[in-house]
Formats: C-alpha cells, structure tokens, sequence
C-alpha cells in the first residue's frame, strides 16, 4: 500500500479511526494510557485488511523518550510546556491523525484549526477522494479532530468518546477491510523480489550488520537533502552545537563505537531542530548490534516518517523485524523498500 499510491476510500478512513479509537481506549482500560507520538505511521494493515496500531508506541510512564514528537508542530502543548506525556497527549496526537485521514497530508495543527475556524472544509479535504465522502460525516470528523487539539488537556474527549463518536459513522461495517483495499484477503506476498535486490536490500535480507554498517558510512547524508533546507539564520548556537553532535555520532559510527554514537545521535534528535532520516537509521543500527530490536524498529520508523518514500527506512525495519521474528512483516517490509527503490532507479533513468 505504501510502496504504490492508492488512495483509500472515505469508510475505509472512517474505519481506521475508529479500530484506533478502539485500539486506544483497551490500553487506556488495561492501564497503559500513554503512547509515544503516535501518528499515521503507526497504523499498520494486518493480513485481513484491517488497520491495527503498532505496539511499538506504548510508554511505560510520561517519562519515557525524551522528545515526544520528531517535529514540534505536532507536539502536544503540555509537553512543550513541562515534558511529561500524559493521557490527554495521546487524545492530541489522535487529532493529528484525524487529521491526516481527512487531508491526506501531514498537516501541522494550527494550519488545519485555521481551516476549520474559516469553515474551509473542501479545502482541507482528500482532493484524492475526488469529493466521495459524505459532508455530514466530514464535518463530525472535523469536529472531532477540532476537540482532541483543544489547547488545555481537560477540554479533550476521552476515549470512550471517540470511540463512541466514531462508532456512529461505520456505514460499510458489513465490507471487509480488504475489500476497501482492494486486495485478495488470502493474497500472499512475494517472500522475495522478483528483480535482483541493490546491495543495501540484499545485506539487510541476510540481517548481514556489518555490511550494512558499511553501506551506511558509503552513503553518508546523500539522502537528506531534500527533508532539511537550512537558512542564514537558523544557525544559532545550538544548531552549531546539535551539528557538533551529529559530527560526533558520525565519528563514533565509523569507529563501530555504537553505544557512543546513540548518546551523540541521540543529542541531535533531542534537539527537535533538525530531522534527519539518515541519523534515525543509524542508530537504528546502532541499536541492533546492541541487541535491542524494538528500539531499532522505532527509529527505523521515525526515518520513514522523515521520509516517507525512502526504501532504507523499510529496509531497516525489515531488519529489526526479522530480529523480531516477525518474518512476514519483515518481507512485505523488504519488498515495499525494492519497490521503491525500483521506482527511484527508474525515475532517475527517466530524467
């Protein structure tokens, strides 16, 4: 779904928020409330069709990760305020992603509360729905969205209110989510692609750590440039001191000095000036050859979310899973980023 653009019909994004509605208020009823920066790319399609939300988000106390969102625009107010995550966060992150399956892009808070304040609701809309969605049923959407983003955190609905708002919207309960997809619910993924894999692909199919260490010290920041621009200006201080410590996580990858090198890569993502996939996928690495794989998930994920249609972000998650043993995910992981890659080979030959 990620590697080819199809959009996805409006119950169908009616049905996301809602298993995620679901999904979160059985966290908030088992005790565990609070989740990291939860956003679209924590929605994953099980092999039914059928959305679920990541584990990989859940915080064991408001303390846990010490940079709540990879982008300040998203973050929940509070947490800029005093840097503790609480319960009402996970309800403002919600909204991002109410907002997301209204708009179809990653649109910052304030811009889409501005839209709906002028009432702008076509504006703000899919254009990709090509207008098949059913006004009545936006607007509550909108509404929704409208209430988890309120500024103070008692003004947020609960859980129990999403859900319930949400459940009122189901029209095509009786179509199976693969269906919407338009996808055989029984369709096996390729287990390998069917052209020859880049180097990159094929050391990360063999979970070969080292190679891939290599390969990334080769392909340096080649990919950033087109997720950061740097002005005249934004050159303070501390973009010269997060830099610094980007240097020095660089220095520390090189030399295999992995534990080293996600305290200083760790530095620079702190920060929140600057995203970088290429330092979300290093020290993903870092983490894996530390044996940790659910934090070389994470921030295989967070590459991906920095940028979206960069096949090393799937290519290192389908590491940490196989570490995981989720071989299946792993391999749909493995073709999605060949298919990407084969994408950019030919748009490159194109031009």
């Amino acid at each position: 779904m990620r590697g080819e653009k199809q959009t996805i019909e409006w119950p169908l994004r009616l049905r996301v928020a809602f298993y995620i509605a679901e999904a979160l208020d059985y966290c908030n009823t088992e005790g565990r409330p609070l989740y990291h920066d939860l956003n679209a790319y924590r929605v994953l399609f099980d092999e039914d069709g059928d959305p679920r939300l990541s584990c990989f988000g859940l915080m064991k106390n408001s303390m846990d990760g010490k940079s709540y969102s990879t982008n300040l625009a998203y973050t929940p107010p509070e947490y800029l305020k005093n840097g503790r995550v609480i319960p009402e966060s996970v309800i403002y992150s919600f909204g991002t992603v109410l907002l997301d399956l209204l708009s179809g892009k990653h649109i910052p808070p304030s811009h889409a509360l501005d839209m709906i304040r002028g009432e702008n609701l076509n504006l703000l809309m899919d254009s990709h729905l090509e207008g098949k969605f059913s006004s009545e049923e936006a607007t509550q959407v909108v509404g929704l969205a409208s209430q988890c983003l309120q500024y103070e955190p008692r003004e947020r609905p609960s859980t129990k209110n999403l859900v319930v708002t949400l459940a009122r919207l189901q029209t095509k309960s009786d179509v199976p989510s693969n269906v919407m997809l338009r996808v055989s619910k029984h369709e096996e993924a390729q287990s390998t692609p069917q052209r020859p894999l880049s180097p990159l692909a094929e050391a990360c199919s063999r979970m070969d750590l080292t190679a891939i260490h290599q390969i990334l010290v080769m392909a340096h920041y080649r990919d950033d440039k087109e997720t950061h621009e740097l002005s005249f200006q934004e050159w303070t201080q501390q973009m010269r001191d997060m830099l610094e410590a980007r240097k020095q996580g660089d220095t520390a990858f090189r030399d295999k000095d992995f534990k080293t090198a996600i305290d200083y890569y760790s530095q620079f993502i702190n920060v929140n000036i600057m995203v970088s996939p290429t330092v979300y996928a290093r020290r993903s690495l870092c983490h894996l050859f530390s044996d940790r794989s659910d934090a070389a998930l994470l921030d295989a994920m967070q590459a991906q979310c920095a940028h979206p249609d960069w096949p090393t972000a799937f290519y290192m998650q389908s590491v940490a899973l196989s570490k995981l043993d989720m071989q299946k995910d792993a391999a749909d992981m493995l073709l999605e980023g060949a298919a990407l890659e084969e994408k950019r080979q030919r748009g490159a030959r194109a031009s």
